[in-house]
């Protein structure tokens, strides 16, 4: 029997059995200990539905889909003007973003502005920058039937400018523009395919027509006749062009993130259905620690306690509490047993020492240790427990940098699975080139801190248990299994959080 527990004997209201519990894996492979973590849940918590703000960092439990097609309508992509059918054009008003807009009849064109919706009867958008206004001439002038400017759109057209403007290609989210008879665009006009063209400048996500009825272009957009060449489709972003309403956007278990909160409210949801946060209670251990200040002689500061809590609320936890306790066998087992966290996070205390008093606390309280040590340097001695009432213990190295390798392998790994994030698999899709050996040991895993290079991922010094230095400048932990990595090489990057 421990000394320890010889000392402190089960309380029998303490010790309940847990029904369905595996076996205890001692110093297991690290990729074993991971999946471990990733399975001891029961399931992702519960969901409910919360507004946009309160969803960030939390985790879809349903897909993400558009309520309404993106864009809900036909928009032009560039400031200019809408035109329909052959050149020269009759400028006929002003259309402005937020403003249904009248139908154009052939011959016609109207100012457009990025984002606006396209009219009716529309073939296609003249940038500003490839127009040109002219006033209007009689029969035989650049407008009349006879004169120049009276063919095809960039026949004739008046001296000095150019007919035919170059224009620069531009992808429009995998679906090509061709014109009256392209997916999702309405207008009217020669025959042909034309890819929709953009600037960087291309507008956003244009909000719902709705049943809004069509009104009046709105006058203001001069008088005059427009020379330019436009062809079918051009700079136009037909409806639909990104999704289709039902579509699904994003699966279940995707991190709302601040992006994926525009993405939704462009797609038209006010709320979203996410997983609860799983919650943690941070047990800091030790009578050496000191919380301010430079330490006293004998003292050590604690670095854990202003570390863990934004790594965790970064993996989508709600941290609720963060208390030091005192080498006391008594303390320690009372602040497990009345932690209300999903999960509690101690720091020290896993090893054998004479005040490491995490193992017998653990027994005195119910607790099942689903993992006691894992084949890793730095980190070995930490460990995994699941604790009467679903909750769970996960149990860090108190040195600092051993404590965040035990961070990545067992805390993350069981906060993802009870966010209902998916599992990380087996790290190749991870995997990057390394540009520096990674020495490696004998029999065990190592976390290495690492930063990116243009030609690889290369180690950083300071990168001993205890140590921070070279944590604080890594962009990634590299896993270097057992015999190490060659340059050249891939090893898997775990990000931080």
């Amino acid at each position: 029997m421990n000394p320890v527990e010889s000392l402190h004997p089960v309380d029998p209201f303490d010790g309940p059995v847990l029904p369905d519990v595996p076996p205890t894996l001692r110093h297991c492979p690290w990729p074993q200990a991971r999946q471990a973590a990733e399975r001891a849940a029961a399931g992702p918590l519960t969901a409910r539905e919360e507004t946009l703000a309160e969803a960030l960092g939390r985790t879809l439990a349903e897909p993400l889909t558009a309520l309404t097609d993106l864009p809900a309508f036909d928009t032009s992509a560039m400031d200019g003007w809408a035109v329909a059918g052959p050149g020269p054009w009759r400028l006929a008003g002003r259309v402005l973003a937020g403003q249904p807009a009248g139908p154009l009849a052939d011959g016609e064109a109207v100012e457009i502005a990025t984002g606006a919706q396209l009219p009716s009867g529309a073939t296609g958008v003249l940038r500003r920058e490839h127009g040109r206004v002219a006033p209007p001439a009689g029969p035989s002038g650049p407008g009349g039937p006879g004169g120049p400017g009276g063919g095809a759109a960039g026949e004739g057209t008046p001296p000095g400018f150019p007919a035919e403007p170059e224009y620069g290609s531009a992808e429009t989210g995998g679906r090509a523009v061709a014109g009256p008879g392209a997916q999702g665009f309405a207008g009217r006009g020669t025959a042909g395919a034309g890819r929709e063209r953009r600037s960087d400048g291309s507008a956003g996500a244009a909000g719902a027509s709705g049943g809004e009825p069509a009104a009046a272009v709105r006058p203001g957009g001069g008088a005059g006749l427009l020379y330019g060449s436009v062809g079918p489709g051009q700079d136009v972003r037909p409806r639909g062009q990104e999704c289709r309403r039902g579509e699904e956007l994003l699966p279940a278990g995707t991190e709302v993130t601040a992006v994926v909160l525009g993405l939704a409210a462009a797609a038209g949801h006010d709320t979203l259905p996410v997983r609860r946060r799983p919650t943690v209670e941070l047990l800091v251990l030790g009578d050496e620690l000191q919380e301010s200040g430079v330490p006293a002689p004998g003292r050590v500061r604690d670095a854990l306690g202003p570390l863990l809590p934004p790594l965790l609320a970064a993996a989508g936890a709600e941290v609720i509490g963060r208390r030091c306790v005192r080498d006391d066998f008594g303390l320690l087992r009372d602040a497990i047993r009345h932690s209300p966290a999903d999960v509690v996070l101690t720091t020290g205390g896993t090893a054998a020492g004479p005040v490491d008093f995490l193992h017998a606390a653990l027994e005195a309280t119910g607790g099942h240790l689903l993992v006691d040590g894992v084949a890793v340097r730095p980190g070995h001695p930490m460990l995994l427990a699941r604790l009467p009432g679903g909750r769970h213990l996960v149990g860090l190295p108190g040195n600092p940098l051993a404590a965040v390798a035990g961070t990545v392998t067992l805390a993350l790994p069981l906060l993802h699975a009870l966010s209902g994030r998916p599992a990380s698999g087996d790290g190749r899709e991870r995997a990057e080139r390394v540009a520096a050996e990674l020495p490696g040991h004998p029999r065990d895993t190592r976390l290495v801190p690492v930063v990116r290079r243009t030609d690889g991922a290369v180690p950083l010094p300071f990168d001993g248990p205890a140590m921070l230095r070279g944590l604080a400048l890594a962009e990634a932990l590299a896993v270097v299994p057992p015999g190490g990595v060659p340059s050249g090489g891939r090893a898997e990057l775990l990000p931080l959080h």
